[in-house]
C-alpha cells in the first residue's frame, strides 16, 4: 500500500501539468459546491435573524373594519385572557400617520404606534431612561409616549435630555416619559431606533378609528405556534362567519417556510455545482486510461517479476484516488478564500459549512476511486507477453 501510495506521488509529480489539468475539474466543482452552500447558509442565518427581530414567537392578526361584523378591545382581552396558557402577551396596534415636531426640529420617517403597556415585554426591549406606558395612561388616554433612542438623540441630543420634553404629534402635544435602548449601532432614519410608542386609546383618537383591527400576541411555546394560531381563528370565524375578513400570520411558521425553501436552494445549487465533480471524474478516467497505455510496458515488466493482478489495480487506483484528493484539498482552500471574500462583498458573514467541507472532499475522493476502477482494472488484465512486447 505504502509503496502504491510513493509511485502514485511519483507519477503525479514527473508529470505535473497533466496532473495539474486533470486535478482542475475537481479544484473547481469542490471550490464552487463550498462557495453556494456556505453562501445559502449564509443567508439563511441572515434571514433567521432579521426574523428574530420581529419576533418568531409573535402571532399578528390582521382584521378588515366591517360595520356589521367586528371584535371590540375588550372582547379580544377577553380572549386572550382565557388562554394565558398559550399567550404570554397582548397588545391591540394602531397605526397613526403623522410627523414628529420638537421646536423647528421634525422628523417624517419615524413609526408611530399606539400600543399596550405590554408591548416593551413584547419587542423585547429595555429602557434607558424613565418609564414604560402604564395602564393607566391607556385608561384616561394621556398624552404620553416612549420614544427610541434615535428620536431622542435627533430632537433633543441624549435620553437624559429628552425625558420629560413636550413632543407634537400632529399638532398635539405629547409628554415623553421614557426613552428606550439603543438596538442598533449605527441609528438611522426611519430604522429599528426611529419609533414613538403612545397609548392606544389616544392612538385611536387621533387616527380617527371606531375599531382596532390589528393586534399582536406572543406565545409562551415555540412548538404550539401552530396550536395557539388556531385558537385565535377559530375564536375569530366564531365572530366574523368569513375567514376571509382577517388573517393571522405565526412568524415561526413563516421562518420555518422560508428556512425550507432555502434548504432546497442549497440543496439544488450543491447538486448543480457537483455536477462539475461528476465531468471532472470521466477527466480522471480518461488521463488515467493514457496513463496505462503509456505504462504498458512498466506493467509487463511488473507483473514478470511476479506483481499479482491485485497490486497492479491497487497502484492505479491508489494514484486515481490521490489525485482527485489533491483536487479536492486544493478546492477546498480555494473555496474557503472565495467563500469569505464574496461574503464580505454581499455584506453577509460567510464562512465555509464543515458539512459542504466534508461531501465535497468525500465526493471527489469517491470519484478518484470510482472512475480509476476502471482503468486500473484495465491495466490488471493486461497479458504480460502482449504488455512486454508493446512499444
Amino acid at each position: 500500500m505504502l509503496q502504491s501510495f510513493r509511485l502514485a506521488i511519483k507519477s503525479i509529480w514527473s508529470n505535473k501539468m497533466r496532473s495539474f489539468l486533470t486535478m482542475l475539474g475537481i479544484i473547481i466543482g469542490v471550490a464552487a459546491v463550498i462557495i453556494l452552500v456556505s453562501l445559502v447558509n449564509a443567508y439563511m442565518s441572515y434571514m433567521t435573524e432579521s426574523f428574530s427581530s420581529m419576533g418568531t414567537n409573535q402571532i399578528t392578526v390582521n382584521m378588515m373594519s366591517v360595520a356589521s361584523r367586528s371584535v371590540s378591545v375588550d372582547e379580544m382581552y377577553a380572549f386572550y385572557e382565557e388562554n394565558t396558557d398559550s399567550f404570554d402577551n397582548m397588545t391591540p396596534m394602531v397605526s397613526v400617520s403623522s410627523t414628529i415636531k420638537s421646536g423647528n426640529d421634525s422628523l417624517t420617517s419615524t413609526s408611530v404606534s399606539g400600543v399596550s403597556e405590554d408591548y416593551l415585554s413584547i419587542k423585547d426591549y429595555d429602557l434607558s431612561y424613565g418609564r414604560n406606558i402604564q395602564y393607566a395612561d391607556i385608561t384616561g388616554r394621556h398624552n404620553i409616549c416612549v420614544v427610541g433612542a434615535y428620536v431622542a438623540e435627533e430632537l433633543y441630543g441624549g435620553a437624559e435630555k429628552a425625558y420629560g420634553q413636550k413632543l407634537k404629534i400632529n399638532g398635539y402635544a405629547f409628554t415623553i416619559v421614557g426613552i428606550v435602548e439603543q438596538q442598533e449601532d449605527d441609528m438611522d432614519e426611519g430604522g429599528t431606533d426611529d419609533f414613538v410608542w403612545m397609548p392606544y386609546s389616544r392612538a385611536v383618537k387621533m387616527a380617527r378609528n371606531a375599531n382596532i383591527t390589528n393586534y399582536t400576541f406572543t406565545i409562551i411555546d415555540l412548538t404550539d405556534a401552530t396550536s395557539s394560531k388556531e385558537l385565535i381563528e377559530d375564536f375569530l370565524y366564531e365572530k366574523f362567519k368569513d375567514d376571509d375578513l382577517y388573517t393571522v400570520t405565526a412568524m415561526s411558521e413563516m421562518l420555518d417556510e422560508l428556512n425550507s425553501m432555502i434548504a432546497m436552494v442549497s440543496a439544488g445549487l450543491g447538486g448543480i455545482a457537483g455536477i462539475s465533480l461528476l465531468v471532472a471524474g470521466v477527466g480522471v478516467m480518461n488521463i488515467m486510461l493514457v496513463s496505462v497505455t503509456e505504462r504498458t510496458r512498466e506493467i509487463g515488466i511488473r507483473k514478470a517479476l511476479g506483481a499479482k493482478r491485485s497490486v497492479i489495480m491497487q497502484q492505479f487506483v491508489i494514484e486515481a484516488a490521490v489525485t482527485s484528493s489533491l483536487g479536492g484539498i486544493i478546492g477546498i482552500i480555494l473555496g474557503s478564500f472565495a467563500t469569505s471574500a464574496v461574503g464580505t462583498l454581499a455584506g453577509l458573514s460567510a464562512t465555509p459549512t464543515p458539512s459542504a467541507v466534508i461531501v465535497s472532499f468525500s465526493v471527489s475522493v469517491g470519484i478518484g476511486l470510482l472512475f480509476g476502477y476502471m482503468p486500473a482494472s484495465r491495466a490488471a488484465k493486461l497479458n504480460p507477453i502482449d504488455a512486454l512486447r508493446s512499444e
